[in-house]
């Protein structure tokens, strides 16, 4: 077993990733050198998922799992994030054939139910794995079930803001992030995190993971640098359309910075040609 800087968060049924950093993978993350930054999107395949209310999205763990009782929500939040990620870079086609139905919200929800079953056993860090127990993964976890897949060819990571925004014009990022508390209410459906009042001094409910789909606005100050303030993410959340601004969230890169000691960024990408 490998050398793991692990941080755990307490899971539930809406949060539900761990930190785990590999310091054999981030050796390979590559440095920003200066290579242009600009608004990109990404759109997913798949609808806005939902990792809460399963039973009444006809979803019943009993009847995926043996020996598991129904339960109506899983920290699931890395694979969730990671099938929204995948939705968009292999083709319709690719995905009915793994399995992955992109018209149903409750059949994609199952999907990633699955493969965050296939990511707690990834995590051979940790003792427990679901089924039976909802112990939550991670970030380096979920991308190598991605891999194990055959859906993904290789996964990188970045350590930096420009690191991140360089990364986003090839394709979307898994986002791990420490939850507060004060998140789980946005002052309005189009707002920043950082617009709650008092963000910063609010206690940490857990960790989670999220798809970060596009950056909205990239601001530059006078001297060519860019601008953490008013340079503008947008994640895709996995709590259902009518969680922010239909399923999503915005947050600036001065609060990914705030943040970044407890965040981690891994890109699964699909480099060989298909």
């Amino acid at each position: 077993m490998p050398d793991l800087d692990i941080t755990q968060y307490t899971v539930t049924g809406a949060l539900g990733r761990h930190l785990v950093l590999d310091e054999r993978s981030l050796a390979y993350r590559r440095r920003y050198d200066g290579e242009p930054i600009r608004p990109v999107e990404w759109a997913p395949k798949i609808p806005v998922l939902d990792q809460q209310d399963l039973l009444a999205q006809g979803i019943h763990t009993s009847q995926l799992f043996q020996g598991v009782e129904d339960v109506d929500a899983l920290g699931s939040c890395t694979a969730n994030s990671a099938t929204a990620l995948i939705s968009i870079l292999r083709t319709a086609e690719d995905l009915a054939a793994a399995g992955l139905d992109v018209t149903d919200p409750a059949a994609a929800e199952t999907w990633a139910i699955g493969l965050y079953s296939d990511a707690t056993h990834r995590d051979q860090w940790h003792d427990a794995a679901w089924p039976a127990t909802d112990c939550g993964s991670s970030g380096l976890g979920v991308a190598k079930a991605l891999r194990a897949r055959g859906l993904i060819d290789q996964y990188g990571h970045a350590t930096t803001a420009r690191e991140l925004c360089r990364d986003l014009q090839n394709g979307p990022m898994l986002m791990g992030l420490p939850w507060l508390d004060a998140f789980f209410s946005p002052v309005t459906s189009s707002a920043l995190l950082d617009d709650i009042p008092d963000w910063s001094k609010s206690p940490v409910a857990g960790g989670h993971e999220v798809c970060i789909v596009a950056i909205e606005d990239v601001n530059f100050d006078s001297l060519g640098r860019l601008d953490y303030a008013r340079t503008i993410l947008r994640a895709r959340n996995s709590w259902a359309r009518s969680w922010g601004d239909q399923g999503e969230f915005r947050l600036s890169l001065n609060l990914y910075q705030q943040l970044r000691s407890g965040i981690d960024l891994i890109q699964p990408r699909l480099d060989s040609s298909r």
